[in-house]
């Protein structure tokens, strides 16, 4: 078995990093940065997206596991203390494999365009003043928004800034994207619905800039792209998806629980 560790980089997560090297010399795995099988993510979810993002070109042969040593942990499946546990298991057993959807962006510029995956979501907001752009569903006009800005999800992603914006939890099953509005201004020229969209995987959603050289700041989960020549985002459902490894069942229903609802 060949993995690479990604840690959040604080002193805990680098001590259960070197601790996993050690078990995992002892059951014979190879450390491979290059061509991993398995990527082992040691932080909270953010050390788990930029896990994400570092081998989102090597999707179709990666899995991930998450070891929670941050604050929420909603992506990871074990405990700092389980680590032993871990490795043995990776050792001894075969994983359940459990796929999630992701988000595909392409902006659209005057000398090209840009693809991007998102695993929790893709963030559009004006650098400079509220973001002024028509919203379009499957090629038809659906609303002019003025705003702060506008957060599109995936299932996964819909408890992460799209639940604080009232968005719904989605079962990562249910391969869609979430479309919610951050502060929309409503008056006779800007008119909203106002509440989430969520599409399925055979629709689209185009969003197009309303002003000419409007600057603009695109998040993709924790990576911001800042320009003023975006013309149009154009978002769907991937066909691509996150693979986790998981050696223990893990419900969805469960991390929504624990991270939402069960006191600490």
């Amino acid at each position: 078995m060949r993995y690479v560790v990604i840690d959040r980089g604080d002193d805990h997560s680098q001590q259960l990093s070197e601790r996993f090297h050690t078990l995992a010399a002892a059951q014979g795995f190879t450390p491979d940065e290059h061509q991993p099988d398995i990527v082992i993510s040691i932080g909270g979810d953010g050390t788990l997206l930029e896990a994400f993002h570092k081998y989102v070109h090597l999707l179709d042969q990666v899995s991930f596991i998450g070891v929670h040593t941050g604050h929420l942990g909603f992506y990871a499946d074990w405990q700092a203390h389980e680590l032993d546990t871990l490795v043995m298991k990776m050792a001894e057993d075969k994983p359940q494999y459990v796929r999630y959807p992701l988000i595909e962006v392409v902006s659209n510029t005057p000398d090209g365009s840009d693809r991007y995956l998102a695993l929790n979501e893709f963030t559009l907001k004006g650098v400079e003043g509220t973001l002024v752009a028509s919203i379009h569903i499957n090629d038809e006009l659906f609303e002019m928004f003025r705003g702060d800005g506008i957060v599109v999800s995936t299932p996964s992603g819909s408890t992460a800034y799209n639940k604080s914006l009232g968005g719904a939890v989605i079962h990562p099953s249910i391969e869609s994207l979430q479309i919610a509005e951050i502060a929309s201004i409503n008056n006779r020229v800007y008119r909203t619905l106002g509440s989430s969209v969520v599409l399925p995987k055979h629709h689209h959603c185009d969003i197009v800039s309303a002003k000419e050289s409007q600057r603009l700041a695109l998040v993709v989960d924790h990576i911001t792209i800042e320009r003023n020549d975006i013309r149009s985002l154009r978002c769907t459902v991937s066909d691509k998806k996150i693979c986790f490894a998981r050696y223990r069942p893990f419900p969805f229903w469960r991390r929504v629980r624990d991270a939402f609802l069960v006191e600490p």
